[in-house]
């Protein structure tokens, strides 16, 4: 078994600037050299590689959009994006790792924070320390807003309540940017983000959930128990949360949109290899017009996603609006990965549905684009909405 996909399908891209380039091909040979010996063993075991989390921040890529003066690249959220492909062709989970922390985190810290927080927080974020984004509870998915979890006002101070649900890279990170309610009369006025670190007294990481795919990302519930943080943990204004949820979350999309876009190359890649190899008849299977009609379905399919998502990128770094393309990036990248490793699945026959062969791995990560960070029904009723406005 090859965990290495064996050579690059995806057409040139004349998109992309000299600078771009280059920077997605460092990643590129990183992926390739670093992360692909390690992805069986990660999904087997359920855990991220310390050694490899380290070399992530090492290379820059834990602080992409972090300016330089913080010890960060100082580069644009379409490099981000770029990353979360490349390492997703690769693993979507080491890509869901770096997309939290790039177009979640640091994106709202970026929008939101005070300066005081931006200089203690990102020198921190761009060399060692992993951020969660947790805001989703047992009772809020969808309805992101119906948080039970309470944050009361005490002096100074404000103490935390309550329990976060399927928070992704729980075991890893030192900060979590919170999301709780300081006021559940105000309804989403009373949604307040906090920053708050791991070894705050009253703050616990609780059960790993046992997932179907990206299994090396922990997802994780985090728990608050009379968790006390000072009125400078706030970021933002009180009462603001649910604003900074909102407009991080439309950026996060477009990260999500990525790594569906690079699980799908991925899958391909692996897949044209195959039906070089594989003979049936006497003769290699993607000599058979019914292959190679596939193959090519697949390829447009995976380049209209990309370019979705690239589209939707470059709007949000030029500041116009992107609301609508972001949700049709997500939608239509989730929807090709799932066809696409099903394609791939069924074009590697029998070795396909074993764990031998790597496509297995991206037809269970792909289910979880249709879900996180917004369901499919979510960006559907966001498109349709924007379009009857």
């Amino acid at each position: 078994m090859s965990t290495t996909p064996s050579g690059d399908t995806r057409p040139a891209l004349t998109t992309l600037s000299e600078e771009e380039s280059m920077f997605q091909e460092a990643v590129r040979d990183f992926a390739l050299s670093e992360v692909a010996p390690r992805v069986h063993a990660m999904d087997t075991e359920q855990q991220m590689d310390a050694d490899l989390v380290e070399q992530l921040f090492e290379l820059g890529l834990m602080g992409i959009e972090i300016p330089e003066n913080f010890g960060g690249t100082g580069s644009t959220f379409f490099t981000s994006v770029l990353v979360v492909e490349e390492l997703s062709r690769i693993d979507p989970a080491v890509g869901v790792l770096v997309d939290v922390q790039n177009t979640l985190v640091i994106n709202a810290l970026q929008r939101w924070a005070s300066e005081a927080q931006k200089a203690e927080w990102f020198p921190k974020l761009a060399t060692d320390t992993v951020g969660a984004y947790a805001l989703s509870e047992a009772g809020s998915g969808s309805d992101a807003f119906a948080l039970a979890c309470r944050a009361e006002k005490d002096g100074d101070d404000y103490v935390l309540n309550g329990h976060k649900l399927w928070i992704t890279s729980g075991n890893e990170a030192n900060l979590f940017l919170v999301f709780a309610t300081v006021d559940p009369e105000a309804g989403y006025r009373g949604i307040t983000a906090f920053l708050v670190p791991r070894d705050t007294p009253g703050f616990s990481v609780g059960k790993k959930e046992d997932k179907l795919g990206i299994r090396a990302s922990s997802t994780t519930e985090i728990l608050f128990e009379n968790c006390r943080v000072p009125a400078s943990a706030v970021m933002g204004e009180v009462g603001k949360g649910y604003k900074i949820a909102i407009e991080t979350l439309n950026e996060g999309r477009i990260g999500i949109g990525a790594q569906m876009v690079g699980l799908a190359q991925g899958a391909l890649d692996h897949t044209v290899r195959y039906v070089k190899e594989r003979e049936q008849f006497g003769r290699a299977i993607g000599e058979f017009q019914g292959v190679q009609f596939q193959l090519a379905e697949m390829a447009t399919e995976i380049e209209a996603a990309r370019l979705l998502v690239y589209n939707a990128a470059r709007l949000k770094d030029a500041g116009e609006d992107f609301l609508m393309q972001a949700a049709q990036a997500k939608l239509f990248s989730s929807q090709v990965a799932q066809r696409v490793a099903s394609t791939a699945i069924d074009l590697h026959g029998g070795y396909g549905f074993t764990r031998e062969y790597p496509v297995e791995k991206y037809y269970r990560d792909a289910k979880i684009g249709t879900i996180y960070e917004g369901t499919t029904n979510m960006q559907l009723q966001t498109i349709a909405k924007l379009l009857l406005r």
